[in-house]
């Protein structure tokens, strides 16, 4: 079972990759890991993603087959099938990183942003569940910045949806919250930039985390 926080570093290194166009990843692609793959799986990292086409998670941190267990929704909004799923993973295959990956110029948090300011009356109920999950952490960041550029408060507004993923992720289930009180389980959050191809892992992990961290990069030295 690889450390969340050498887990961290994996998906890092392989972000360097792909930003630097210096990965490949035909051998973790192969047939031959296909085969290995077909009795089981051990995913190093967690991933709830946007659906955008733009922002496909094996891509951008430059992994392959049976690396990543990922978890797709626009918005990356945090509903009970998604922790459900985080669940899982984190239980049955021993995944100690969880990532809540945003990105640059997100619609969903756009069309969250156009909704505060001209409600839609025939939205469907469906997308309008997706934009009421984001709008608690964004309607503040609106009464706060109401002059804000648009642009800016876009960018503001896709990591407050982040981190409010985040803090539900860590806050909202039993299941989670002992796993990383008691078993090394790390949930962070980060943000894709679709200009750059970079992956900036903005919120700092919890305090009993860093610790970890300290300690394991200590224990590396030594």
């Amino acid at each position: 079972m690889l450390s969340a926080l050498k887990a961290l570093n994996r998906l890092r290194e392989g972000n360097r990759r792909f930003a630097s166009d210096t990965g490949g990843r035909g051998a973790s692609a192969s047939q031959e890991r296909r085969d290995a793959l077909v009795t089981g799986q051990s995913p190093f990292a967690i991933i709830l993603g946007c659906s955008d086409s733009r922002a496909p998670a094996e891509i951008i941190f430059d992994q392959g087959l049976g690396d990543l267990f990922v978890i797709r929704v626009a918005g990356n909004i945090v509903a009970p099938s998604q922790i459900g799923s985080i669940e899982f993973a984190a239980e049955r295959f021993g995944t100690r990183l969880v990532v809540v990956l945003g990105h640059s110029r997100c619609g969903a948090v756009l069309a969250t942003l156009e909704e505060l300011e001209r409600p839609t009356e025939n939205r469907s109920p469906n997308l309008r569940s997706i934009v009421d999950r984001i709008r608690p952490a964004v309607e503040t960041l609106v009464a706060v910045r109401p002059r804000q550029n648009p642009h800016a408060l876009l960018r503001h507004a896709v990591r407050a949806n982040i981190r409010a993923s985040v803090d539900r992720l860590r806050r909202g289930s039993q299941v989670i919250e002992q796993l990383i009180q008691h078993d090394g389980l790390l949930v962070v959050g980060a943000e894709y930039s679709l200009e750059t191809g970079i992956v900036d892992f903005f919120d700092d992990p919890p305090e009993a985390a860093q610790h970890a961290v300290a300690n394991e990069s200590h224990s590396t030295r030594a």
